[in-house]
């Protein structure tokens, strides 16, 4: 798709609705710059494991985030691939970067700390 594309309007609705919770929005634009794990979630977002199991879940099911697999442990990214990744990005575009959890994660010595975990 372009952005120059319309999209179904009952699709629209159902990316957008899915994207107006505040945790998968955030959850989105951080992954629209980094690869994130779900105990990294866990710390940004002070959720239980299980709660954020569910938000990316959702965002899974309609295949707007991908999952790699690394040894036990699942790294989530954002789907550029997509078919509506060029209005979910015109979307994310427009907000303010997250890198400041990622930072915050590194200071405290939690970036990625599963993999320090499996060692």
């Amino acid at each position: 798709m372009n952005t120059n594309e319309i999209i179904d309007l009952q699709r629209a609705t159902q990316l957008l609705k899915l994207l107006g919770d505040k945790t998968r929005l955030t959850m989105m634009k951080l992954l629209s710059s980094h690869e994130c794990c779900v105990c990294e979630f866990v710390e940004i977002f002070k959720m239980t494991q299980p709660a954020i199991s569910q938000h990316l879940r959702k965002l899974r099911d309609i295949e707007l985030v991908k999952e790699e697999r690394r040894g036990q442990w699942i790294f989530y990214s954002i789907n550029m691939e997509h078919e509506d990744y060029p209005l979910i990005n015109s979307i994310l575009n427009h907000l303010p970067e997250q890198d400041g959890f990622i930072t915050e994660l590194e200071n405290q010595g939690l970036r990625i700390a599963c993999t320090r975990e499996e060692k």
